[in-house]
């Protein structure tokens, strides 16, 4: 038996399996386009070509030169492609490779089934890169593909017609999805030995851990989204929507920044007040490891954890779609005793730089020795000058505070931040810069909250006693319409608005039935990777808990595992039909074949062939024989020749018979 075994693995390759797997090759390695090196397409249009001259014997298998040539110039590309031969983007590239270099080395059934697990390989780490509907809806065609040529590999009767074989891959695809929609329900969500990083090359925008003047007005031209939010409450008002992402609180006297992590070790002392707000984000990639969450927020991922300066940080980067659940106090009393080095850190100025704003601020704190008052002050002042909101400030040059206070007054909300922030601490008030989003549109079609990189948003958290940090905009005194409305609305008749990305949806929400279907398209997408997704862990336990009661991994082992038997149970019990007596539709023709002669005396004997029980009925029906010889050789070349054919056709050529015969009494 493993002599035989080993004689069909190394089988030439049946055209259709070949066909096949030039199909798949080309539907894997398409999604992969995006961050493969362009001579990746060279090698696969060469090597296929090479492939289907070798089956047309107009060309010869590569000899051990050739083919040890091929894999020493396929490293050196990936290694000069990728800067090494290490990492996330140089394995794939290194799969796709190898993928695409056995087609050209295979000789029997046995190689190229090799290639096909290849291939399933190849398609999976697509999902690393790209996991959106879209994309999952066109896995399904590799994977068809890759499965008829698993088919095609094999000799049956489908082997010489490409089309019987795809519809054969999607009907197996068919027949398993209801045992994949159970183990994607029911299979314990574990937590891996270990991660694959993230892609590097994955494109995104978005805050970064560091802030000069400008850098959050070049995020104000991006349609991009930063994160979705759905809260379990009535929505609160937009004012109160204040995402915080990072605390900057180092500047060097033109670009703030984050404090070492090392400074952050403690957690800070806070005290609960007012209600809290319970609602779930789902963040789209950042590379970067912190969250987004209103103040001060609990929960997220279970290696989150609330920073000295109330950021939300886990240990992982965001590299994929993240779904988490906070719950925040927007009352919350932060430090009100207040941590000495977080005091001594926002009280931090550069030795020199900027002497109009510092003159200015003893002048404001000489006139208002109580920190309120010289707070309220300086907000005042920002609305009652010529300052101007604007998504296309001037150039600053070293003394950027200065210029922009006393000279070209025109900025983003960075701009009125940094300046507010380094004029309260020259004035002695712990102030620090906060970034990260505000407000968010929202999506009637979900009930949630959309939030765009152009939402991005910087503002201020000075200190004192008893209150401990308070949160003030100075942006809302100059723009109003930017926190109660929106960044569009704004810059009302100034053409800055998503200007540079003229292909962004977001920007013609005036045009109402484009802007229903681009929310109504979002919702879909919100719905994908909320609920597939991040079909994750906790997510995973809630929803089993609200259908049994209770849910552990031992409860979520064994309902997976008897959900699996019930299935294979009842797809055995489909395939076989051990209830009905007669076989396949082949079968029941033939014994209703036997049952009609068997009216006129003629019985088959027990182990007598079909040919030979015909020939023996002609001799009794000799008026017949046409149309009994036609029954038999038909049924013969469908069951045992490999013919094509259908039961309609075996039918009516028993139809005839039936009519032919003198006695036509129904047999059935």
């Amino acid at each position: 038996m493993t002599t035989a075994k080993s004689g069909a693995a190394l089988q030439p390759i049946p055209r259709v399996g070949l066909t096949w797997l030039l199909v798949a090759q080309l539907l894997v390695v398409l999604p992969h386009l995006g961050h493969l090196p362009l001579w990746i397409v060279g090698l696969w249009l060469g090597c296929a070509a090479w492939r289907i001259q070798i089956f047309r014997m107009r060309a010869p298998y590569p000899n051990g030169w050739i083919k040890a040539g091929l894999m020493l110039g396929t490293g050196f590309g990936v290694y000069l492609s990728r800067g090494g031969l290490i990492g996330l983007e140089a394995g794939v590239v290194l799969l796709i490779a190898a993928f695409i270099l056995k087609l050209v080395e295979m000789r029997s059934r046995r190689d190229a089934l090799v290639v096909i697990f290849l291939g399933f390989f190849a398609l999976a780490t697509a999902g690393l890169f790209e996991d959106g509907i879209l994309a999952a809806l066109y896995y399904l065609l590799p994977l068809t593909a890759l499965l008829a040529a698993l088919i095609g590999l094999q000799q049956t009767s489908l082997a010489a017609d490409p089309w019987a074989t795809l519809r054969l891959a999607g009907s197996l695809l068919l027949q398993a999805a209801p045992l994949m929609l159970l183990l994607f329900l029911f299979f314990p969500r574990i937590e891996p030995l270990w991660s694959l990083p993230g892609p590097r090359e994955r494109g995104v925008t978005g805050l970064s851990e560091s802030m000069t003047p400008g850098d959050i007005a070049e995020l104000g031209q991006s349609g991009a989204l930063a994160f979705r939010a759905s809260f379990e409450g009535p929505l609160p008002e937009r004012s109160r929507l204040y995402w915080r992402a990072l605390t900057l609180e180092h500047f060097d006297g033109r670009r703030w920044s984050q404090v070492p992590e090392a400074a952050q070790v403690e957690p800070p002392l806070w005290e609960k007040h007012g209600e809290p707000l319970a609602y779930s984000i789902v963040m789209q990639p950042s590379n970067q490891p912190w969250l987004y969450g209103l103040d001060v927020a609990e929960g997220g991922p279970d290696d989150a954890r609330l920073m000295a300066d109330f950021r939300l940080q886990q240990r992982r980067p965001v590299t994929r779609p993240q779904l988490y659940r906070l719950t925040s106090w927007p009352d919350a009393l932060r430090e009100p005793e207040g941590s000495v080095p977080a005091l001594q850190r926002a009280l931090q100025l550069p030795e020199r730089g900027n002497p109009q704003s510092r003159a200015w601020a003893a002048e404001l704190r000489r006139r208002h020795p109580e920190p309120e008052a010289l707070v309220q002050a300086l907000l005042g002042h920002f609305g009652r000058e010529a300052f101007h909101y604007t998504l296309k400030p001037p150039r600053l040059g070293r003394d950027s505070v200065d210029e922009f206070l006393f000279a070209t007054r025109r900025g983003f909300c960075e701009h009125f931040s940094s300046a507010m922030t380094f004029v309260l601490r020259a004035a002695g008030i712990p102030a620090r810069v906060v970034t990260g989003y505000q407000g968010g549109e929202f999506n009637p079609a979900g009930n949630y909250l959309l939030v765009h990189q152009f939402d991005a948003h910087a503002w201020v958290e000075y200190w004192q006693p008893p209150r401990g940090w308070t949160t003030v905009d100075p942006t809302f005194q100059v723009a109003p319409e930017r926190i109660e409305r929106g960044l569009q609305q704004a810059l009302g008749e100034e053409q800055g608005f998503l200007e540079e990305a003229p292909l962004s949806l977001a920007r013609y929400r005036g045009i109402d039935w484009l802007n229903r279907l681009r929310l109504s398209w979002d919702n879909l997408n919100y719905g994908w990777q909320r609920w597939v997704l991040g079909y994750q862990g906790e997510q995973q336990m809630q929803v089993l808990r609200s259908w049994f009661g209770r849910a552990d991994l031992r409860l979520l082992g064994l309902t997976a595992l008897a959900a699996v038997a019930a299935t294979l149970l009842l797809v055995a019990l489909w395939l076989f039909k051990p209830w009905r007596r007669e076989g396949d539709a082949q079968q029941r023709l033939f014994r209703r074949f036997e049952k009609l002669l068997a009216r006129h005396g003629l019985h088959r004997a027990p182990g007598e062939g079909p040919r030979a029980f015909a020939e023996r009925a002609v001799q009794r029906l000799p008026v017949q024989a046409g149309a009994i010889r036609a029954f038999v050789e038909l049924f013969e070349a469908q069951r045992y020749g490999g013919r094509q054919g259908t039961p309609g056709e075996l039918a009516r050529a028993l139809r005839q018979l039936r009519r032919a015969l003198p006695w036509r009494s129904g047999e059935e």
